[in-house]
């Protein structure tokens, strides 16, 4: 854990952060019972897990659509937070030792500083380092506030957290979002990934991409890898980070294991 983020829950504890944010603690709608598969992104050209990405389910398997429709702005912000404390327990009790992506809904934050306490409380309850978290947020999110958005990035990379967009060039934000915050991790959306080795146009689009992600510092992961062909191209670009069938799929409250045959 760094020395901001032990500065952050140092503060949070002081402060009687159990009792959870006062303003803006959880409405009356009850959250649904839910957990997590964990979705790996692999390196490549190490042959290692770099890190899981937290996918909700429902307790019986169901998909992230059953869940997130029982939520609405009633309960958004109990369960962003219940997400992220879930998410890191789970990760402990299997023992993760790569990092661990969670999604959070940027609409549920109200400060940055008060609704990561619940965060770091688990982090320290369970030993799972918080040095190890990335925030990743969906370029596709509708947020009533893009600049709350990037006030959320700039808090979180302050304090140590790596910050992920997913789904770059699906969404609302695209470039806008980029110019002004180069967040850790850049996530192809699947859409441009899907067929590459056979799409010139796609892949003038994406080598654009890397090439403008190396020059901002910033590295790329292409997501929704399902064929040789297309992990093969995209390895021939100078991309090493992917996630997607071919190498494993989302494994329901357990680590999964990447197929043998899927690193080449």
């Amino acid at each position: 854990m760094g020395a901001l983020v032990r500065k952050e829950f140092k503060a949070a504890s002081l402060t009687g952060a159990q009792s959870g944010c006062n303003g803006c603690r959880g409405g009356k709608r009850a959250l649904p019972d839910f957990t997590f598969s964990f979705h790996p992104i692999v390196n490549v050209t190490t042959r290692e897990v770099y890190a899981y990405e937290a996918l909700v389910r429902g307790m019986n398997g169901e998909g992230a659509p059953w869940v997130l429709g029982q939520i609405d702005a009633d309960n958004i912000y109990a369960f962003d937070q219940s997400c992220r404390r879930k998410a890191v327990g789970l990760a402990a009790r299997l023992g993760m030792q790569a990092l661990l992506s969670i999604n959070f809904l940027p609409n549920a934050v109200y400060s940055p500083d008060q609704c990561i306490r619940s965060t770091l409380q688990e982090c320290e309850r369970t030993g799972f380092p918080a040095s190890q978290v990335i925030f990743e947020v969906s370029e596709s999110e509708n947020m009533r506030d893009p600049g709350h958005l990037l006030g959320i990035f700039h808090a979180y990379h302050a304090m140590g957290f790596r910050t992920a967009i997913d789904d770059f060039g699906a969404g609302y934000a695209g470039l806008g979002l980029l110019s002004q915050y180069q967040p850790d991790l850049l996530k192809l959306d699947m859409g441009l990934v899907r067929g590459i080795d056979d799409s010139l146009p796609k892949q003038i689009i994406l080598e654009s991409m890397v090439a403008m992600a190396s020059r901002l510092g910033t590295t790329v992961v292409a997501e929704g890898i399902e064929t040789v062909g297309e992990r093969d191209y995209l390895k021939g670009i100078g991309i090493e980070l992917m996630q997607g069938f071919l190498f494993c799929e989302p494994a329901f409250e357990s680590l999964g294991a990447i197929r043998a045959e899927a690193w080449g």
